[in-house]
């Protein structure tokens, strides 16, 4: 099979795993955007991180590290194992991206409550259930 037939498999393979992810996420499948100066990623961005993530994994450490592109005569095989190895990366590399996200967004709620005056124990624990995004929305509203 022609290199970069099996290079585009396995960015496809990742990239459905990037869906998932963004599927299986808080936010759903949402565009990328800005919320309070925290770059969220949406579900575009998770895509695209989980096709670079297969592909890199695969290229770095799968088959793929053993293709030598200048010499053409010798194709490249392509195993199940591979693709599904590379869903499994693109779903894991997106939801790195994912967590940087609602980690940035949580460091910014908790900017956002110490500039707070008074917030009684009652606001404060139900400030905390939901997603960093949730999180932020209501201590800002505070």
């Amino acid at each position: 099979m022609n290199p970069w037939i099996c290079a585009t498999l396995v960015c496809v393979a990742g990239a459905i795993g990037g869906f998932v992810n963004a599927l299986m996420s808080s936010n759903g499948f949402a565009l990328p955007r800005r919320v309070n100066g925290v770059w969220c990623p949406g579900a575009v961005s998770t895509i695209v991180a989980g096709a670079f993530a297969a592909f890199a994994s695969w290229a770095f450490y799968g088959s793929g590290a053993t293709i030598d592109v200048s010499r053409p005569a010798e194709l490249p095989h392509l195993q199940m194992s591979a693709l599904a190895g590379a869903f499994l990366v693109g779903v894991v590399g997106a939801k790195w991206i994912t967590n940087e996200a609602e980690q940035a967004l949580l460091k910014k709620s908790v900017e956002v409550a110490g500039t707070k005056e008074k917030m009684s124990p009652n606001e404060a624990a139900a400030i905390t259930t939901g997603t960093p995004l949730e999180v932020l929305q209501k201590v800002t509203a505070a």
